[in-house]
């Protein structure tokens, strides 16, 4: 099966009252859920300061997933990298790496929020350059020998990072812009975009072309590709089944950092307007029958010109637990074994 599952991102359901115990007893039950149902990899996502809870910790909740579990990778969709002292993301990397037996995918991004930075004591104008600092810390950080690190946003003596991985830990870069996608051509071992399929063939193009230019073996580069997909008999009644909890996690970005200062239990989404709702059917998701989302997925494989993985992007915090469980098993039984 060629079909990973998530991003588990441990939100509160809209209206709840604070449990949030019960909600990483959960994010770890469909953990395991996945593993028994074959999915190949399991996500998670990070952001800060959240109401409703949205998964700060990714790396801690990693390892607990490892221990839940012992066949299925395990991913993060992503770290936000500049936000973490790059030697301490070394060293918890490192660490879940040894504890998952070699599972895990670090996967970085940028992150885009003010409030996440300025809160946590971070320049967000230069995110940039700590990112490329970062990639190039990582694996010597990883190799166990002593080494010295002196740039433009990091400065470290000379010292060698333990515990060291028995295997090299994977990075892939989150992300969709053009200087993203090369900066993963260059530095990275991937690409984890939730791009519409004409965009991600276009990161394609990028990537490749930044690879041919450094004289980069594209061969190992692993592209991934995630998007809300959503079986169903049909389209219009799909949508219908969805439609809320679809907006309920499209509307929480936007407010995001306005609810880092508010108090008490999440509120529901307004309700969702005429053009959004459009843009959310018809752009945001795959909507449709098993057979036609197969049949997407392969035309984005074709297109692309290149191995895609592919990894559903189909847990949404709203969804009542049984509806969830049935999606999981809807994509397990008649998406992942065409894939």
């Amino acid at each position: 099966m060629s079909l990973g599952f998530g991003l588990l991102s441990a939100q509160l359901r809209p209206g709840d009252p604070p449990d949030w115990e019960e909600t990483y007893a959960r994010l770890l039950d469909h953990t395991a859920l996945a593993e028994r149902l074959g999915f190949s990899s399991v996500w998670t996502t990070e952001h800060h300061f959240v109401d409703d809870g949205y998964m700060p910790s990714l790396l801690v909740t990693s390892a607990a997933m490892a221990a839940r579990t012992s066949t299925i990778g395990i991913g993060t969709g992503v770290v936000l990298a500049p936000m973490y002292h790059p030697l301490r993301l070394a060293e918890d990397a490192a660490t879940v790496q040894l504890l998952s037996g070699g599972r895990f995918t670090l996967g970085l991004g940028l992150g885009w929020s003010g409030v996440e930075y300025a809160a946590l004591g971070v320049e967000q104008r230069r995110r940039g350059k700590a990112m490329d600092e970062i990639l190039g810390l990582l694996p010597r950080a990883w190799s166990g020998e002593p080494f010295r690190h002196s740039g433009r946003v990091y400065d470290f003596p000379e010292l060698a990072v333990r515990p060291t991985p028995h295997r090299p830990v994977p990075i892939v870069i989150g992300g969709g812009a053009e200087p993203a996608v090369r900066r993963a051509a260059r530095l990275a071992d991937g690409l984890l975009s939730n791009a519409p399929p004409h965009k991600f063939i276009e990161q394609v193009r990028w990537g490749r072309d930044e690879m041919e230019r450094m004289g980069r073996d594209p061969a190992g580069f692993r592209w991934i590709h995630y998007s809300v997909l959503y079986p169903c008999d049909d389209p219009v009644t799909g949508w219908d089944e969805v439609r809320e909890a679809m907006w309920a996690m499209t509307w929480k970005y936007s407010d995001m950092e306005a609810s880092a200062t508010r108090s008490g239990p999440p509120p529901a989404p307004p309700p969702i307007p005429g053009d959004i709702e459009e843009k959310l059917r018809t752009r945001s998701a795959m909507i449709d029958t098993a057979e036609r989302i197969v049949a997407r997925l392969g035309e984005i494989r074709q297109q692309a010109g290149v191995p895609v993985d592919f990894v559903a992007r189909s847990h949404l915090p709203a969804l009542p637990d049984h509806r969830q469980v049935e999606l999981m098993e809807c994509l397990a039984g008649e998406v992942a074994p065409h894939l």
